[in-house]
């Protein structure tokens, strides 16, 4: 574990999302025991191994329609919801349960990776305004994944990007309090541009 980098995230209290996929429930409870308790999961199978319910959870990874009655309620956030019909099926479920399930609205930046997932980050005040007819869904902010590259000026200028159109959203939709950006390989560059939750995975394994 990076305890050194860890401490450093505690103490400029940074709230951080431990990517935790392809790790064990074991290595789980040694970074809330080291002071992490929000992780954030990919898939929705390996998920449901780690659950426990005395952490916070956090869907991050491109989530199927199908799979959405094993998560919702159990998760504290779906971070990943980037189409109306994954939103109608939250939405659905969180009916069933009598709750309401908080979400990320996932934008896609780049301009160059054309496997990246996300709403076109051009039509994103349309996508919000759609959303508004789900009562069981609460919109909690924005989250992207920066293209990768070493070039740290096109990062920027996607991370200036999404933190415009937060601060746009966030005047419609005063209950936004979160901007997702940042991950292992640029997450100090994401909070210099505005980001407020990073999701770090690999560097926190890293010794």
């Amino acid at each position: 574990m990076n305890e050194s980098l860890i401490k450093e995230l505690l103490d400029k209290n940074i709230r951080v999302v431990a990517v935790t996929k392809k790790h064990t429930k074991e290595e789980v409870d040694q970074l809330y025991a080291l002071g992490l308790s929000t992780f954030g999961e990919n898939r929705v199978q390996e998920f449901l191994t780690k659950y426990d319910p005395k952490y916070h959870w956090h869907i991050i990874g491109h989530l199927q329609t199908n799979k959405v009655k094993y998560v919702v309620g159990k998760v504290d956030m779906i971070e990943s919801v980037d189409s109306l019909k994954l939103a109608k099926e939250i939405n659905k479920q969180a009916t069933k349960l009598g709750i309401v399930q908080d979400i990320l609205v996932e934008l896609k930046v780049t301009k160059t990776d054309e496997n990246k997932t996300g709403y076109p980050i051009e039509g994103a005040m349309d996508f919000l305004k759609e959303l508004e007819q789900f009562d069981h869904i609460c919109v909690k902010g924005l989250m992207c994944i920066a293209t990768h590259t070493d070039d740290e000026s096109v990062n920027a200028k996607e991370f200036d990007e999404m933190k415009a159109l937060y601060d746009q959203a966030k005047e419609k939709y005063p209950q936004m309090d979160t901007l997702s950006m940042g991950m292992s390989h640029d997450w100090r560059l994401a909070l210099a541009h505005g980001s407020n939750q990073v999701r770090i995975g690999t560097a926190l394994f890293q010794s």
